[in-house]
């Protein structure tokens, strides 16, 4: 036994079972604590004057861990027999979680500065802005995975925003993008929106695989050309670089509708669910699966990992990539089509920026620059970590300088602690 093992093993040993009962029996004990704090007539009217709805968020809570333990416990079989708890794992623990530790740290100081965050609307709406970022990042992932990126995905998201906005304006609208009211299903503008942005990231994925451009280069190039085209048709006359507005209803409650308003009648004051959040649950499923039960989701990790090796093994580089960057274009493509459908407007400069916030929430939620490694769970967190971030910053009317600053020390420490994993194998 070396002398890292006898390090790991000098600590308390666990069975993988009593390892899963404690966050169950947590679980259970917050779940029970916070239900008791929501149902109590007396007891809730007070602590709603100063905690607001932390009992039902503590429920929450409760709830994820139940899970994570009823996890952990139908799938020891697959897991090592035992968890060694030492000073040395509690060290790396608090070492590979040391962004989400720290988002905890903020969330309290939020939530001291300001006690109305702790709301169950303001965590829905945390969920309703993350929902098309989500989808942004999940389509950059395949880039990252194969130790890549895309900087053409924010400028495809103005661009879809503004081409599915020009087609789908009432028929009453002062201003209309060409002029005359277009009587047109919802889906085809939706469908030419994604085409367009397809079309764009074949341009990519053919400069990657045929030329062997790096995809730094050549995501660069593909941005320019795609904010290009987007101002000349926002451009087009009679629009003249006007604001899309009057946003038809039909398009528009694909962004803005609601489900599960007053729960059945159990809370009538419940405003309910962004429809846009079942949305994006529905693109992790699909991406999970694409990623971890398809051949071509093996052979995204398989490039990422060793792209020499890949190419003995008999993948096909060439259409991977190209699929790669496909796939991306298509999913920036939707997220500029619920972000349109979300704000019932669009101009060309939707997206800015977005990008980089995709690319910071995957590396934070420990999809590596290096390739080869990342998962649909971690950029989940990534993107719900930069949305709480961003909300909760602006919830206390913090400085937008001040929200750069601290965005891009999270990054920082993201990145250093991705590199510094990497050193060390």
């Amino acid at each position: 036994m070396n002398s890292s093992q006898t390090g790991a093993r000098s600590g308390v040993a666990l069975s993988r079972a009593s390892y899963s009962m404690i966050f169950i029996i947590a679980g259970a004990v917050l779940g029970l604590v916070g239900l008791l704090g929501a149902t109590i007539p007396g007891l809730n009217a007070s602590l709603k004057k100063s905690i607001y709805d932390l009992p039902i968020l503590v429920v929450f809570v409760g709830v994820i861990l139940l899970l994570r333990g009823g996890i952990q416990f139908f799938r020891r079989a697959r897991l090592s027999s035992e968890v060694v708890i030492s000073g040395r794992t509690a060290t790396q623990f608090f070492f590979n979680n040391a962004i989400i530790i720290a988002l905890l740290v903020l969330v309290g100081v939020i939530c001291f500065i300001q006690p109305m965050f702790m709301q169950v609307t303001v965590v829905l709406d945390i969920f309703k802005l993350a929902s098309p970022r989500l989808v942004i990042a999940l389509g950059i992932c395949f880039s990252l995975i194969i130790a890549g990126t895309d900087l053409s995905a924010g400028r495809m998201v103005g661009l879809s925003a503004v081409i599915v906005g020009s087609m789908l304006q009432n028929p009453d609208y002062g201003h209309l993008f060409f002029g005359n009211y277009m009587d047109i299903s919802v889906i085809w503008p939706i469908l030419i929106a994604i085409g367009a942005c397809v079309c764009f990231g074949l341009i990519s994925g053919f400069l990657v695989a045929q030329f062997k451009m790096h995809p730094f280069i050549a995501t660069l190039a593909v941005q320019v050309m795609v904010y290009g085209a987007a101002s000349l048709y926002f451009d087009m006359s009679p629009n003249n670089s006007q604001p899309i507005g009057g946003i038809r209803p039909d398009f528009s409650s694909i962004g803005q509708a609601r489900i599960f308003e007053g729960l059945f009648g159990l809370q009538p004051d419940f405003k309910g669910i962004s429809i846009l959040v079942p949305i994006a649950l529905f693109f992790c499923v699909l991406i999970w699966f694409v990623l971890n039960k398809t051949v071509f989701g093996k052979n995204v990790y398989a490039i990422g990992g060793n792209r020499e090796a890949a190419v003995v093994s008999g993948v096909n580089v060439y259409v991977t990539i190209l699929t790669i960057f496909v796939i991306g274009a298509a999913m920036y493509g939707i997220g500029g089509v619920l972000e349109a459908a979300r704000t019932a407007g669009a101009t060309n400069n939707y997206g800015n920026g977005y990008e980089l916030d995709a690319i910071a929430a995957c590396v934070v939620g420990g999809v590596s620059l290096n390739g080869g490694i990342g998962k649909v769970g971690g950029i989940v967190s990534g993107v719900l970590i930069f949305s709480v971030i961003q909300y909760g910053l602006q919830f206390i009317s913090l400085s937008p300088m001040w929200q750069q600053i601290i965005k891009g020390a999270i990054i920082a420490i993201a990145v250093a602690i991705d590199m510094s994993k990497y050193n060390k194998k």
